[in-house]
Order: C-alpha cells, then sequence, then structure tokens
C-alpha cells in the first residue's frame, strides 16, 4: 500500500472509530498553516494574530498559523479559517492565526535542493503539532512529503483550486516568444528541466523569494520571466500579472498542486471531526494517487517530478512525468483506473515503478 494512502486513511479510520466515545467541541480549535513560496507577503509579522476573548479567559482556543510575515490574515489561512467558520457557524472570535517561520521561509540565499529538499516548509508547524502548541496545520500539499511524523496524518484535502502554471514576464506573453539568451528565473527543479527541454536556448537561473519579491526581480531585469502556479496567484488576487496560462499538456504541473491539505494529531478526534466537512473527496483521491507516484518514485525538491490525476466521467485519469535535471531527457506515463481509493492510489504507484524501471538507478544524476 502506499504511504500516501495511509496516513490519511489512518486519520479517517480514526475519525470514524472514536465517533461515539468522544463529545467533540469544535469551538477553540487551534490553527497552523505552512504558506509555500508563491503565496507568500513579505511584510510586518506585528499584525498576524487573531486573539479571542475565549483565549483570555484560558479557554481552548482555535489557531490558524502562518509560516510568512504579512500584515494581514494570509490569503491561504483566511480562506480555510473562513471555510471552518462556516461550517461549525463559529465566529472570527473562536480561532487565532499564529506565525510560524519556517526552515524554507529562512533560506534564500540557495537552492532548497541543497539544503534538505521537501519537508522544509513544514518541519516546524509538525513539531508544534506534536507538540500540541497548535491542533491543525493548513499546508500546500506539494510542500507536505510523502512520510509524516509518527502520530500525524492528513485528516482532509480541500476542494482543489486551478493546477496550471502561469507564465509572467512584462515583455514577452509566452515562453515561445522569449528570444534565445534571454533569462527564466525559477527555483522549481521540475520547471527548469520544463524549460530547459521545451527551450535549450534560453538561460535558466536560480529565482527565490515571495511572489511580491519575484515579480520585483522581473521589473528590475533580474529575468526576463518566471512561472508561478495559477492557485497561488489567484487567492493573492495578482492574476493580472500573468502573461499566459501553460496548460497541462505543455507543462505537467507539479504532485499535488493546487491542492491544500490539513494535518492533524491521528489520536485527536476532535480535530478530526471539526475538519471533516472541509474534505473534497475527488480531490483527496486524485492527490492520492498523485502522492502514491511520487512515493513510489522517493521524489523531492531534488528531483524534476510532475504528475496529475483528475476525475472524469467516473474514473480517475493520471499522467506522470520524470526528467533528467538539464531537461534533455524525460519519461511520461498515463493510465487510468476506477475512482476508488485502492484503484487510484495502486495506479499511482505502478505508474512510478514503470518509470523507475524505465529510467534505471542513475537517472536523474544526468546534468547538461
Amino acid at each position: 500500500m502506499p504511504v500516501a494512502s495511509q496516513h490519511y486513511r489512518y486519520s479517517s479510520q480514526t475519525r470514524r472509530r472514536n465517533r461515539h466515545q468522544i463529545g467533540v467541541e469544535v469551538k477553540g480549535v487551534r490553527y497552523h498553516t505552512s504558506i509555500p513560496p508563491h503565496v507568500a507577503c513579505d511584510r510586518d509579522p506585528g499584525a498576524m494574530g487573531l486573539h479571542s476573548e475565549q483565549a483570555a479567559s484560558g479557554g481552548k482556543l482555535g489557531n490558524l498559523s502562518h509560516s510568512r510575515k504579512q500584515t494581514a490574515r494570509p490569503p491561504q489561512a483566511s480562506g480555510h479559517h473562513a471555510k471552518l467558520i462556516a461550517a461549525h457557524g463559529l465566529s472570527q472570535h473562536d480561532v487565532e492565526v499564529v506565525v510560524i517561520k519556517t526552515t524554507g521561509d529562512a533560506i534564500q540565499d540557495r537552492p532548497l535542493s541543497e539544503a534538505g529538499g521537501k519537508g522544509l516548509f513544514t518541519k516546524e508547524i509538525e513539531e508544534a503539532l506534536i507538540a500540541r502548541t497548535i491542533d491543525i496545520a493548513v499546508h500546500s500539499m506539494k510542500d507536505v512529503p510523502t512520510v509524516l511524523p509518527d502520530g500525524l496524518g492528513i485528516g482532509a484535502i480541500l476542494k482543489r483550486e486551478d493546477v496550471r502554471d502561469a507564465f509572467i514576464s512584462f515583455n514577452y506573453r509566452a515562453l515561445a516568444e522569449m528570444p534565445a539568451g534571454a533569462v527564466v528565473g525559477t527555483s522549481s527543479l521540475r520547471r527548469q528541466a520544463q524549460v530547459k527541454r521545451a527551450r535549450p536556448d534560453l538561460k535558466v537561473v536560480e529565482f527565490r523569494g515571495n511572489v511580491e519579491t519575484r515579480l520585483r526581480k522581473i521589473a528590475d531585469g533580474v529575468a526576463d520571466a518566471t512561472f508561478l502556479a495559477l492557485a497561488g496567484l489567484n487567492r493573492l488576487g495578482l492574476t493580472r500579472h500573468v502573461a499566459s496560462v501553460i496548460e497541462t499538456d505543455v507543462m505537467l504541473p507539479a504532485v499535488a498542486q493546487g491542492a491544500v491539505g490539513i494535518e492533524i494529531r491521528v489520536d485527536d478526534v476532535a480535530a478530526s471531526e471539526a475538519i471533516a466537512p472541509l474534505n473534497d473527496a475527488e480531490t483527496a483521491l486524485c492527490v492520492g494517487a498523485e502522492r502514491a507516484f511520487l512515493a513510489k518514485l522517493e521524489g523531492s525538491c531534488r528531483t524534476p517530478i510532475a504528475g496529475l490525476g483528475e476525475i472524469r466521467d467516473g474514473r480517475i485519469y493520471f499522467r506522470g512525468e520524470i526528467l533528467t535535471p538539464d531537461g534533455r531527457s524525460y519519461l511520461r506515463t498515463k493510465r487510468d483506473s476506477a475512482a476508488t481509493e485502492s484503484a487510484a492510489f495502486g495506479m499511482g504507484f505502478e505508474a512510478g515503478a514503470e518509470l523507475l524501471e524505465k529510467a534505471g538507478p542513475r537517472y536523474f544524476e544526468r546534468v547538461g
């Protein structure tokens, strides 16, 4: 059974098994959220806390936490805070937003692939979850490793946003319009490899920073273009900067791109019950298949891997891709299965096994 499915199912089974044993109090559930680079805003963190009268009186408080500096509640945190409030008839005073800066936020001077890959945007958040200083962690699922710490699980996955990448440039409308020698900035190894495959005549450079920083770098001429996840731009209300949207048959997205998951302690039945209404079954199924594919490939931020599951007419259709870092070689697979958990996760796992067999043990070491 793929690792990706074990965590999600365990959380769901825990909820069903204990429902009749423990009374659920949804008020005061604390949240924490990690925002990936494409959702971040580099601002003063001082106004982030949302403190309620319930907290002041010693009551258990809901806590929505965030890994970036901002003056207002972050878009990702704010949206899911509102969804929980709507699902349970809470007030804004029942939830507190807490800022936690992660290792991934702090590293700006080198590629994340040199610092350990995945887990850099979740480590400190998961430590807080294990320490019980927060009750719920909201993550961009593409930042979440396929193996979670003992005692933690993904309890819900929200309805997916747009999965596509956006091409950002103030001078060109599309990658194909860029002249030879033009500079594309991106910190994603997947995007780097895909750009090199499509346009080997372009120069690709490392490009770190949040959305505003990257836009400023484009304006300052550090690079002529970059790519950002359209989902993040939608959440920030910054789609006006999109020169064009890249269809998935041109640039297959990262595994779980556009999906947000809620991580909890697997023994926390109250939190599990509270987030249950937020789960989107179709998104969870697709993301589960994608993460099974990733788990089999043992993928991280160090390897160019793409994967996408989509449900159509009662079946799940999956496309997967691996590339060498120089973009000169790539392998693809596609398949479909029944839209059930076991079939979808098994399909993702088998797709990963297929590409591993075709690639051989030293595939990702090929660099141009």
